[in-house]
């Protein structure tokens, strides 16, 4: 239905709220301000959600007209001069609307489910085909570190919408979306297109677009077809699989899985669920590093005392992923006993055996325990790869608890080129990799594998009378309750088995290989510049580097790439991010979204040339 609305200046006010209660009930509004103010005019278009044209060209009139998705109704004028009437008319379109478009969408009902699933992929699938057309930072976090002028100077066709926005929102600022959004849940029901339209026009301007295939900032978050298909039919069965009983195909599903991939990585076998250990699915890594954490805590105290608590010392490094902290924040160990060992440019920031052994000898004999260690495959900062088997044997002389973590370069291990990174991993109690990070797999989903599955399971496990039943008591099946922090848990596992069967081990080496091969173009070509420099060696699809101006100092030299950092993501263009090592502030680039070809790389590089020259210029 199209209905176009007249407005006199005497209902303006009253008919700002028609047009809202319109374009609620999924209607086509035009607005025709004709003979209205500047300010009025003004007021609309900053009212009513939706896209806005505006036509600034010679900057002495402003004329907006706002369009919305139509649905299928015909054309219906209104022309109000009265308030009574304009609430009359409105209430009365308003009901005919609902009885004719059916906004009764049920709880539950197939044809629905049908009609607008269709239209909710088809939404995504747009969305995906025209990501490229985003500036890949949220442009809320873009235009909140611009101003006006700054921004009606971007001539790039695709940042159109940025100067727009800021013509109607000059204070974008955290908090943006509360303005936009009405202060309370709506009485009655909506239309899927009013929602999406909001998706549109107020959702997306505030989202970072992880997928973009010029996303280079921290790690990847990978999704593709095959995940989001696992996704969709997971949210479909709808299923809370937290004991083997509630949907013992979950339970089962997940074994074999995690089986597969444990067999891909080369894994021992003590990590596979036919021996005393097994796998399962976390939320996250950080997840992972604390159920193991727990578990190993509670083994060491069921020997020596609880009161030993204050005496139990964590080992990792300070390329160590901050989740380390905060297991132990959330373990109860305490803060001076978290070691967090130094690294350095020699060793290549990985974590020295030596420096282990030191630290554990002197706590040894200030009376500690030393409990845990937690070595990483692929360190946040650079990429680091940690000694796994000198580091192995120096815990198990110990009788320290060996944590393996992975999350991004795990999935590199698949490919034989990168396996002998995990070499020494047979020494360890626990591995993890986020399948969600660098494998295909939609967030989230992070594996998780473990030697002796009763550790975790005495830690966690928990038996209150309504979760009895038959298999459990009798030992004979896997219950995850017991193997996480949450009692519920989703159909995570279907998700890997999809992308592991449509992708197939050959496509899944091929999409790796071809990020670490993109990386190493964009590694060459830094190299090739004089006027940077490479910081840390490249290992997988991170690449670490930083602008070296003619001012060596280094306090000036960080300085300046912290704002080549902000020039760069403020363009919209790409997205990075950085990091601190051995006192240098250094800029992360790494490939790992599943759009990104030679051309996003070549065209990332150029970017920050011509920021360079700017730079110096200056």
């Amino acid at each position: 239905m199209l209905c176009e609305i007249r407005l006199s200046t005497s209902v303006i006010s009253h008919g700002f709220q028609l047009v809202r209660k319109l374009i609620s009930a999924g209607l086509e509004v035009c607005v025709d301000l004709t003979g209205s103010s500047p300010l009025t005019q003004t007021g609309m278009a900053d009212f009513v959600p939706g896209r806005t044209v505006i036509d600034v060209v010679q900057r002495k009139r402003v004329k907006y007209m706002a369009k919305y998705a139509a649905i299928e109704y015909g054309f219906l004028p209104f022309s109000f001069s009265s308030f009574g009437e304009l609430e009359e008319d409105a209430v009365t379109l308003l009901k005919r609307i609902r009885k004719e478009n059916g906004l009764n969408l049920k709880a539950m009902d197939s044809e629905q489910l049908r009609e607008h699933g269709h239209k909710m992929v088809d939404f995504i699938a747009d969305y995906y085909k025209n990501i490229e057309n985003f500036p890949v930072l949220s442009q809320v976090e873009i235009l909140s570190n611009c101003n006006i002028k700054d921004a009606l100077s971007v001539t790039d066709l695709h940042f159109e919408m940025i100067r727009v926005a800021l013509l109607l929102f000059e204070d974008i600022r955290p908090g943006y979306l509360r303005k936009l959004l009405p202060d309370s849940a709506p009485v009655q029901p909506e239309s899927l297109e009013s929602v999406l339209e909001d998706v549109q026009t107020k959702i997306l301007p505030g989202v970072t677009h992880w997928q973009s295939p010029d996303y280079f900032a921290y790690f990847p978050s990978n999704s593709s077809v095959a995940g989001f298909l696992g996704e969709m039919l997971s949210g479909g069965i709808n299923m809370v699989g937290f004991s083997w009983i509630t949907s013992p195909a979950a339970t089962e599903l997940e074994m074999i899985v995690l089986d597969w991939l444990a067999n891909l990585l080369k894994l021992p076998s003590d990590f596979l669920s036919k021996g005393p250990g097994g796998g399962a699915i976390q939320g996250t890594a950080s997840e992972a590093l604390l159920v193991v954490l727990l578990a190993a805590r509670d083994k060491v105290l069921r020997e020596v005392g609880k009161d030993a608590l204050g005496r139990l010392v964590v080992y990792g490094s300070d390329q160590t992923h901050s989740s380390l902290q905060k297991a132990c924040q959330i373990a109860g160990i305490h803060p001076e006993n978290c070691r967090l060992l130094r690294t350095d440019t020699c060793n290549e920031y990985a974590l020295s055996p030596e420096s282990l052994t030191d630290a554990i000898s002197h706590d040894v004999a200030s009376g500690l325990i030393p409990l845990f260690l937690c070595a990483t495959i692929g360190t946040t900062s650079s990429t680091a790869v940690d000694p796994l088997l000198a580091l192995g044997k120096i815990t198990k002389r110990y009788g320290i608890w060996f944590h393996v973590d992975a999350a991004y370069a795990g999935s590199a291990c698949i490919c034989p080129e990168y396996r002998h990174y995990l070499n020494g991993v047979e020494e360890a109690d626990s591995f993890n990799m986020n399948c969600h990070k660098w494998f295909l797999t939609n967030f989230d989903c992070s594996a998780l594998w473990i030697k002796d599955r009763n550790a975790l399971i005495q830690s966690l496990s928990t038996n209150p009378e309504f979760l009895k039943n038959k298999a459990s008591q009798e030992g004979t099946v896997v219950d995850y309750k017991d193997w996480q922090i949450p009692l519920g848990r989703r159909f995570r596992s279907l998700k890997l088995w999809m992308v592991l069967r449509l992708y197939g081990v050959e496509n899944l080496q091929s999409y790796i290989r071809n990020h670490i091969n993109l990386a190493k173009i964009f590694d060459d070509l830094v190299a090739q510049d004089p006027r940077f420099e490479i910081v840390a060696t490249r290992t997988f699809s991170l690449v670490c580097f930083r602008l070296l101006p003619a001012n060596k100092n280094e306090e000036y030299v960080n300085k300046v790439n912290r704002e080549l950092l902000d020039v760069v993501n403020s363009s919209g263009k790409i997205f990075i991010s950085h990091t601190v090592l051995s006192g240098r502030y250094v800029l992360r680039l790494v490939v790992g979204a599943p759009l990104t070809e030679e051309r996003h790389v070549i065209a990332a590089w150029k970017l920050f040339q011509e920021a360079a020259s700017t730079f110096i210029e200056n």
